[in-house]
């Protein structure tokens, strides 16, 4: 009897402590910083007094960017460096727009565009460093955490940093233009690139780190690295200027519904890439051939699967928000319209592979192959709609 009391004592379940006692000092500290920073872009650097719904969206965007610096330490120097570097800059540009292309910090380190090519530089480099890496651990048996692979998830953070100073210097930028240009920078397919491709990098580093996935950096990258390709051939010509926005983006609801659909997004598009890891992963294992490159497909399928139901959670949230906007600007909650109606299409088709691995069982490579090929709707629903279909999301179009 006192051998049960003690295994149920003993417990991993009992073990586990509360939120607040799970803290360190370190978190007190972080906490303290973000909300002096707060303090600061509140009462001296918002360029227009907010209504009570901005009010609330700026206050609960804060305490959230302290939960998630509590939740994954390494966001506790990412999120006030950015905000330090955006400070900087907003220093040198005192007020005046033409300082961008005059002064030489601003020109070519963090004006807008000089900080989001930075990002898409240090992307394609960091995908340079994981296929180094991945190359060393599969022809030369060097560690799976080698040189290259530290490199290119170093180069990532600041690939992720560049690009969150680019779009918050850009905000900045809106309102230095004038003529009610002055905006959140997700208005457009310009600005949410920045957004999606800032999206898996952080999701990608999160997973990875908690569960010592970096050498997988190589297929996240390479979908990351498409990505600035297409960016850098998007923004030829004037699609990177900023521009005020059409009547039916001035509304508080961008600020709340444009961001939850790209964690949405980034979720779904890094499960994909993790499940092209997996099948090599299951065909290694099905020829009975070891890798000191992949990790156990079980492992990848499991942080597959925490992607798409992060993914899933916040792209739900999103088409809520997304009906409840539609009803404030037209009158009605849903009218399938094409992005709409593709918007669904995705919803249902992460709720049929959620169902089917939690409630049917399934695991393995048919979920895989339907990670990979949901990767194809996502990016339609994503970028084909804007492309190829008209209808009230237009202004969103290529």
């Amino acid at each position: 009897m006192n051998k049960e009391n003690e295994l149920i004592q003993n417990h991993v379940l009992l073990k586990k402590r509360g939120i607040l006692n799970s803290l360190d000092i370190g978190d007190y500290i972080y906490a303290v910083i973000v909300i002096i920073i707060s303090m600061i872009i509140r009462f001296s650097l918002l360029h227009s007094t907010p209504d009570i719904y901005e009010e609330v969206i700026f206050w609960c965007a804060m305490a959230s960017i302290i939960a998630l610096g509590c939740f994954f330490k390494s966001l506790r120097w990412f999120f006030p460096l950015s905000a330090l570097l955006t400070y900087f800059s907003i220093l040198l540009y005192n007020g005046d727009y033409t300082a961008g292309s005059q002064r030489f910090l601003l020109k070519y380190i963090l004006s807008s565009q000089s900080a989001i090519m930075w990002q898409c530089c240090l992307i394609v480099l960091a995908f340079i460093a994981f296929l180094i890496g991945a190359i060393s651990t599969i022809r030369y048996k060097a560690s799976q955490r080698n040189t290259a692979v530290m490199m290119g998830s170093g180069i990532a953070w600041a690939a992720a940093l560049m690009g969150t100073v680019g779009l918050l210097v850009r905000w900045h930028e809106s309102y230095l233009i004038g003529n009610g240009a002055g905006h959140i920078p997700v208005s457009n397919l310009y600005e949410v690139m920045i957004l999606f491709m800032i999206m898996i990098a952080l999701m990608f580093l999160y997973y990875a780190q908690k569960n010592q996935l970096h050498r997988l950096g190589v297929f996240v990258y390479l979908l990351q690295s498409l990505l600035v390709a297409f960016f850098v051939w998007y923004s030829n010509g004037n699609t990177g200027n900023i521009q005020p926005l059409v009547p039916a983006l001035q509304s508080w609801w961008m600020k709340i519904h444009v961001p939850s659909s790209f964690v949405g997004y980034g979720g779904f598009c890094l499960a994909a890439m993790l499940a092209i890891a997996q099948l090599l992963a299951i065909r290694n294992e099905n020829n009975n051939t070891t890798s000191s490159f992949l990790p156990n497909s079980i492992v990848i399928e499991e942080v597959m699967y925490k992607s798409i139901a992060v993914g899933f959670l916040f792209f739900t949230i999103s088409t809520i928000l997304g009906a409840l906007w539609a009803a404030d600007a037209w009158g009605r909650y849903w009218g399938w319209d094409p992005k709409e109606t593709w918007a669904l299409i995705v919803w249902l088709n992460y709720a049929v592979w959620l169902h089917m691995r939690l409630v049917a069982g399934w695991r393995g490579k048919i979920l895989a192959w339907w990670a990979v090929v949901s990767l194809l709707i996502t990016m339609f629903a994503f970028i084909g709609v804007n492309k190829y279909l008209t209808g009230l999301h237009s202004y969103g179009g290529l």
